[in-house]
């Protein structure tokens, strides 16, 4: 893998980023990515703001080598999180979920680079004008908290490299050195790879719910609670409940009822797999054994190259 803008603007080697996934992405993952020559994400969202320290200062300890916060902005302790992530001279933050003019001149002031997570060439171009240095466009694939309009990865990524003159990083379905070349192919720069780093070893998530998401079949991710968000989850029994509850035309405080607070946390980090929201994207159903982010790397690398010379 050659070296490009994200790579000089993120200050990597390789321009894989792993994805900031809330219960995923602790310090250990993080810190190994980083290890590896990409960037690795904290998933601030799913810590409180001391957790989310103890987080940067253990990642600090296990690696010189740059790594970041992926911060929604949806966060309810948004400022006590920010002066965190400046305290500690966090070199990147992956902003999401919310207007990147809000935080981005705080972050540049700091000497941080933003990258701004979009699922619209709209948006990637409101996140050009508020200065970002770079832009993930995450598309329909992908776990977890999804766009509205449904895009796919395919469609989304050359648009989006049409539309806007700063690097873009591809997101949504990508796990394979194949895809990675895809995504070049595309105008991409970078990609970032969210669910084969979830099920990896190093990820904080539960190994009942890794092994599920690894024996998962075509077809076992749905994206639903499209009025609450867009979420891909699996299908499991508390899926089969919000489907029901929206083919009979439930109102919204009861699907809000039906999923709770901490239905992420009871699924994906205690392993609850019937009643826990189980957040994974489609391409879940193209790894099947455990790897640690070594392997992944190596993995993916060698069928990039691979995939190059036969092209």
């Amino acid at each position: 893998m050659k070296s490009n803008r994200i790579t000089a603007v993120l200050g990597i080697d390789k321009p894989i980023i792993s994805g900031g996934m809330v219960w995923c992405s602790g310090h250990r993952l993080a810190s190994s990515v980083s290890e590896c020559g990409g960037l690795g994400l904290i998933g601030a969202g799913s810590m409180h703001p001391e957790t989310l320290e103890e987080h940067i200062v253990k990642c600090k300890a296990e690696t010189s080598a740059p790594f970041g916060v992926n911060l929604p902005m949806f966060y309810p302790q948004l400022d006590e999180v920010v002066s965190i992530i400046i305290k500690h001279k966090v070199p990147v933050v992956f902003t999401s979920a919310g207007n990147p003019a809000l935080l981005t001149p705080r972050f540049k002031e700091a000497g941080i680079k933003v990258v701004h997570v979009v699922s619209s060439t709209k948006f990637a171009i409101k996140a050009e004008a508020a200065g970002v240095d770079a832009i993930v466009a995450e598309g329909f694939e992908a776990g977890g908290h999804n766009g509205k309009d449904e895009t796919t990865t395919m469609v989304l990524i050359p648009a989006v490299c049409k539309a806007v003159k700063i690097p873009v990083i591809a997101a949504g379905g990508i796990a394979t050195g194949a895809q990675v070349v895809a995504a070049m192919a595309l105008g991409a720069e970078g990609v970032q790879i969210g669910t084969r780093f979830a099920l990896s070893k190093e990820s904080s998530a539960s190994e009942e719910f890794k092994n599920r998401c690894r024996a998962l079949a075509e077809g076992g991710t749905m994206l639903t609670l499209k009025n609450m968000g867009n979420i891909r989850m699996v299908k499991n029994d508390l899926y089969e409940r919000i489907a029901a509850a929206i083919d009979r035309g439930a109102s919204q405080e009861e699907l809000k009822e039906i999923v709770g607070a901490k239905k992420s946390k009871l699924g994906i980090f205690e392993g609850n797999l019937t009643e826990g929201m189980l957040e994974i994207g489609q391409c879940a159903t193209l790894i099947e054994k455990a790897e640690s982010v070594e392997d992944i790397f190596k993995d993916i690398e060698t069928e990039y190259n691979e995939v190059l010379k036969r092209l």
